[in-house]
């Protein structure tokens, strides 16, 4: 794909002599035309979606019969073209590219990196001829990326060339809708739900290879967005139609999301999430229906609210990246149940502006992905520092990075949070620790974190109920002022003073307004008592008694089970409980603990990441055969080391301890 990234820097047109006129093609059966005129297409035995609205160019002079026809533009190296040159040009889109196809060979362009004129050598005419395509006798504009077009042939003898989008259905329902962009600069549109052909969402992905010469770090990266994330030109519905429907439609992008395709990335769709992010069980999702997990017997929960988008980067290879967010663990459940790699950032390292909140002092945002230098590769180029929230939104210290491969040499291990409920996932877990110690050089404490929490002066540290009273607080006023508030008035006046339709997750609250009888200086007081846990935290214990944030070399991570200990846990609470797997479930929290292990960073601000490990087998209640469930480990580090712990996935990917993972039922 190198030589590809190089091909724009200069283009020659061919010197041609046998060209021959663009014929319409028969292989195009139009499905349907949808808003601005765009075409739906069927090509051989798959359906494309063909931007005519937005065509990345016009050329006149070529004779043919008006219609369409599907063409490639192939960009090459030298200025003699041979049939070699063609046929492997031709073979690495195949190789390199799941939109193209041998289909949109009906009509080729070719254009050279040649510094002159370049000229068609004796074969390469017969080649194209001998698969049946035509060579055009016209160059394009240096700036027409290579890859398949679907060429638009006018009456006047000109000819439009429009940007392909393969239609992959999504079969598991992690999707809202499919985006693509729209004619307007820096908008997009939905691709509508309902095409008559198919049951499922269909979700439209560019070429590869149209971003093969792109240099920057994202280019071509095909990647969903969470539905709380505004993306200009689309509606914002944070899993309930009631909000949706009082909700204009986005005007701007949320400059998370705008960063992503700065970078030359690709939204190609937003997806499901628990209604307005509650995080609530698969069978208290009532406005959206709840996605399926392509793992074990696919009758797995997602867990929380980045459900569709954790499922997804299980279920789809040609889906590279999904943005979630996390307040509570709404990554890093989502990543433990579905086998991904998936991380809660430290606290700050991300602007939240345009997204719907569930507590701005908590919220972050993370990125699923199922190969772990990738993974890296991602975030480090999304947190960028031009990008860190303002620390007057989170109520902590300003965020200071560092990426180092000095690396942490120490690790704690409690038993208490370890060992995990099956024996068989505790195996994999104790091996993946005696790995780290081998491929890290680290050296592993033993500590018990509860003893340590209840002797500590501070109530903040020790005072569990006291905590989670200010995580509360945090969030529920929060979303009062931004989201209840102003549905509830809406709602009332829209409908003659009726409450709107809110899942059970929120109602109880909403109907009360509980949350309208927080006054400020609770609010503050509870970020006081955040900041006071979250120096104990990064400082003392992750920080090894640093007063300040530190080097992360001389800090320590943890690792504890954020997942379901090797156990299936179903997205049908029935199977839950009538089969006796109780422990299964992803609120569970050990035995003679505080607290779940979830729980820390989402109220310390620090870093943790879900790593998948392994695959366990379990008796499914569901296919009756022994299917596999992911097994996987939160990785914690102290605030601001979250690229450090980066370049430490970096080193036991590249030792072999850590691997990409695959899609469908099983991740390794």
């Amino acid at each position: 794909m190198a030589s590809y990234k190089s091909a724009l820097a200069a283009t020659a047109l061919l010197s041609l002599t046998l060209a021959a006129p663009l014929k319409r093609s028969q292989a195009v059966q139009p499905v349907t035309s949808i808003k601005y005129g765009d075409l739906v297409f069927d090509l051989g035995d798959i359906t494309y979606l063909a931007s005519v609205s937005k065509p990345v160019t016009t050329v006149n002079g070529i004779s043919g019969e008006p219609g369409f026809a599907p063409v490639t533009v192939l960009k090459v190296d030298g200025c003699t073209i041979d049939a070699s040159t063609i046929s492997s040009t031709i073979d690495s889109y195949h190789t390199g590219d799941d939109v193209f196809s041998e289909s949109f060979l009906h009509g080729t362009f070719i254009s050279s990196t040649c510094a002159g004129t370049a000229q068609l050598g004796a074969d390469a005419s017969s080649y194209l001829s001998g698969i049946n395509s035509t060579l055009l006798d016209h160059g394009l504009p240096s700036t027409v990326e290579p890859g398949p077009y679907l060429a638009s042939i006018a009456s006047d003898g000109s000819i439009s060339l429009s940007k392909v989008y393969r239609l992959y259905q999504d079969r598991y329902r992690d999707f809202v809708f499919g985006t693509y962009p729209a004619p307007e600069v820096g908008t997009y549109q939905a691709l509508p739900n309902l095409l008559t052909e198919f049951q499922d969402l269909l979700i439209p992905v560019p070429s590869r290879i149209y971003s093969w010469s792109d240099p920057r770090p994202l280019a071509g990266v095909r990647v969903a967005v969470k539905d709380l994330y505004d993306l200009a030109g689309t509606q914002t519905s944070a899993g309930s139609r009631a909000w949706a429907e009082i909700t204009p439609i986005a005007n701007e992008t949320a400059p998370s999301i705008q960063q992503i395709i700065d970078l030359g990335g690709i939204i190609v769709g937003k997806q499901k999430t628990a209604q307005f992010a509650s995080g609530a069980d698969p069978w208290d999702w009532y406005d959206v229906q709840y996605p399926f997990n392509p793992r074990g017997d696919e009758w797995l929960t997602c867990s929380a609210s980045s459900a569709g988008a954790g499922c997804s980067i299980a279920a789809y290879n040609w889906l590279d990246h999904a943005i979630g967010s996390d307040t509570g663990s709404s990554v890093r459940r989502p990543a433990a149940v579905s086998g991904t790699y998936g991380n809660r950032p430290s606290q700050g390292m991300i602007s939240l502006v345009g997204v719907n909140p569930l507590g701005a002092a908590q919220d972050t945002a993370g990125v699923f992905a199922r190969d772990p230098l990738v993974w890296s590769h991602f975030a480090k180029n999304w947190y960028r520092p031009d990008m860190h929230q303002d620390p007057s939104t989170n109520g902590l210290e300003p965020l200071s990075i560092v990426d180092s491969y000095d690396l942490p040499t120490t690790i704690y291990y409690d038993p208490d949070y370890l060992p995990v409920r099956n024996p068989a996932a505790n195996a994999l877990i104790k091996q993946f620790y005696s790995d780290l110690n081998t491929a890290l050089n680290i050296t592993t404490i033993t500590t018990n974190i509860t003893n340590i929490l209840l002797t500590h002066p501070d109530p903040a540290v020790t005072n569990t109920t006291y905590r989670n009273n200010a995580s509360s607080l945090l969030n529920t006023r929060t979303q009062w002022l931004e989201v209840a508030e102003p549905l509830l008035t809406a709602w009332s006046s829209k409908y003659a003073g009726r409450f709107p339709p809110i899942d059970p997750a929120r109602r109880p609250g909403w109907i009360t307004r509980t949350p309208e009888n927080y006054t400020q200086a609770q609010y503050d007081n509870a970020l006081a008592i955040k900041r006071n846990f979250s120096s104990w935290m990064n400082h003392d214990f992750l920080g090894n008694g640093n007063p300040t944030m530190g080097s992360c070399a001389d800090s320590s991570l943890w690792i504890y089970d954020i997942g379901t200990g090797g156990l299936p846990s179903y997205r049908e609470e029935d199977l839950l409980d009538r089969n006796n797997v109780t422990t299964a479930r992803l609120s569970y929290t050990p035995p003679g603990v505080l607290t779940s292990g979830v729980n820390f960073c989402s109220f310390a601000g620090c870093a943790d990441y879900t790593i998948p490990i392994g695959q366990v087998g379990y008796f499914s209640n569901v296919t009756q055969v022994v299917e596999m469930v992911p097994v996987t480990v939160s990785v914690v580090a102290k605030r601001g080391c979250d690229f450090v712990l980066f370049n430490v996935v970096e080193r036991l990917a590249e030792v072999g301890i850590l691997k990409t993972v695959k899609t469908g039922r099983m991740a390794f």
